[in-house]
């Protein structure tokens, strides 16, 4: 690395600082991002689209307002980000030379931030894998050992914050999508409460709200501020949370309230969880009782096979909408030959969904988010694992068992194709069952990286706080992080 590229390994508001003061032109910032991606993408496949000479032109051009993360080189994510002008293929072979026609509220609240977007990055097929692997684009390697990958469906944003390309970057979780990589590339991984962060104009309620857009960072302050500079009350917007007055930044540093966290290193869907992520959890409760908490094993009441099936569920029956709406603008059926074949089943068991079975799903989410507000009044934090096992290897099987099944998807009941749904999503689960559950509920929940496993590649610890309380979840990863318990693959620079 030169000087300008290491500079990247610092984090972004103090790189804002320094564009800012004049040390550092926003430019050079941007020529080193492009020149490092440049250098190591070939190897991890991370980044699938630049707009390198948009990018240096804005940086040229830009005015300093007060922003934040002013200059600031940022990749957003391929996937519900929408950036005028630029890509927007949602990884799928229909949609590979389709460009945005305009830009989304996150993306353009990005921008007012100060950020530079110099591209996009990679991720699975419509994001609905925890691995990042799409047949258009490759898959993604885990910079920590490239024979893993780093998760999905943000693993392209998260690779390419871990190897130190820029100092965050964009990402978004329907189901664990920002958690589940942050915990396998030793990231920070938040996904904040329903309603926090901007939504629309084209998309008000992405699949019910169980997604989020926000980002993977190396820092609590990088995140605790995009917080600040993101959180927002829209009028227009179907969810909405409160603002956190006077800001999350200004209280990062608060001391914690003597409160009780419960624990549990449980499958909520009864699937094995390696020694590795328990001990991760059980070192992270040595901790915290040595921090003078009061920390006791939890039992979650929550069904947690009837709300992975309600997850499906609403999954497919909001797949069935979409290609519902892409045959009627492409005046054609689709077929298999049009998606992966994944997409495909879950599209045909979505066609069969009844509208009181999909009410009935999110009325489960509902009655799980009760059931959670409750034991937050005894348990202000849960903490689980990030993930049940270690990054499995980029060319794992891909549940080559259902392939036949999938492909005559359409030969079998509407019970038989969601019970093969719920099968074949079953081993990518149980990797990762501990992330679903805040995407249903609205809760924000946070991955720390605190832990490595065996095969070299990290696990995080994850906590999950009531809706509405980040600052909770911030100030709790401050203490971590303070105490040096992250593990990163370019530690932070300490400047302050």
């Amino acid at each position: 690395m030169n000087i300008k590229t290491m500079l990247l390994t610092l984090p972004a508001y103090q790189l804002g600082q320094l564009v800012r003061s004049g040390q550092v032109k926003s430019i050079e910032l941007v020529d080193a991002a492009l020149s490092r991606i440049e250098e190591r993408n070939p190897e991890l496949n991370a980044v699938i689209h630049l707009r390198a000479d948009r990018a240096r032109q804005e940086a040229r051009e830009l005015k300093d307002k007060g922003q934040p993360f002013l200059g600031v080189p940022i990749l957003i994510k391929g996937l519900g980000q929408q950036l005028a002008g630029e890509p927007d293929t949602n990884g799928n072979r229909l949609f590979k030379d389709h460009i945005a026609s305009e830009t989304n509220n996150f993306v353009r609240a990005l921008q007012k931030a100060g950020f530079i977007i110099i591209g996009q990055t990679n991720f699975p097929e419509f994001g609905f894998k925890n691995v990042s692997d799409d047949q258009l684009y490759g898959p993604v390697r885990n910079p920590w050992s490239t024979s893993y990958t780093p998760g999905g469906s943000s693993g392209g944003s998260a690779a390419a914050v871990a190897d130190g390309w820029v100092p965050l970057a964009a990402a978004n979780d329907g189901g664990g999508s920002i958690r589940i990589p942050a915990g396998w590339t030793g990231l920070i991984g938040m996904k904040p409460t329903r309603g926090r962060v901007p939504t629309g104009p084209a998309e008000w309620r992405s699949w019910q709200g169980a997604s989020i857009n926000f980002a993977l960072t190396r820092t609590v302050k990088d995140t605790a501020l995009l917080l600040d500079q993101l959180q927002i009350v829209q009028e227009k917007a179907v969810f909405q949370t409160p603002r956190y007055q006077p800001g999350f930044t200004k209280h990062l540093d608060d001391v914690i309230p003597p409160i009780t966290i419960g624990y549990t290193t449980k499958s909520p869907v009864g699937t094995p969880v390696s020694d590795e992520a328990k001990q991760a959890v059980l070192d992270a409760v040595a901790f915290l009782r040595e921090q003078g908490f009061h920390v006791q094993k939890m039992y979650d009441p929550v069904d947690g096979q009837q709300m992975m099936r309600s997850y499906y569920l609403m999954n497919g029956a909001e797949t069935a909408a979409m290609f519902a709406e892409v045959q009627r603008g492409m005046k054609r059926p689709l077929s298999q030959n049009d998606m992966e074949l994944y997409t495909w089943a879950l599209w045909q068991m979505g066609q069969h969904v009844l509208g009181s079975e999909y009410s009935q799903a999110l009325s489960h989410w509902d009655q799980a988010a009760v059931q959670h507000a409750q034991m937050h009044q005894f348990y202000p934090l849960f903490l689980t694992p990030t993930n049940a096992q270690p990054a499995p290897k980029v060319d794992d099987s891909d549940r080559a068992e259902y392939i036949n099944q999938m492909k005559y998807i359409q030969e079998l009941t509407p019970g038989e194709q969601r019970q093969l749904i719920y099968d074949q999503c079953l081993p990518a689960t149980a990797q990762s069952p501990f992330t679903e559950q805040a995407n249903m509920t609205g809760e924000p929940a946070i991955s720390l990286p605190t832990a490595m496993s065996k095969q070299g590649t990290p696990m995080g610890i994850q906590f999950i706080a009531s809706k509405g309380h980040e600052e909770l979840l911030l100030q709790m990863a401050k203490l971590f992080e303070d105490q040096r318990q992250f593990k990163m693959l370019n530690p932070v620079p300490k400047i302050d």
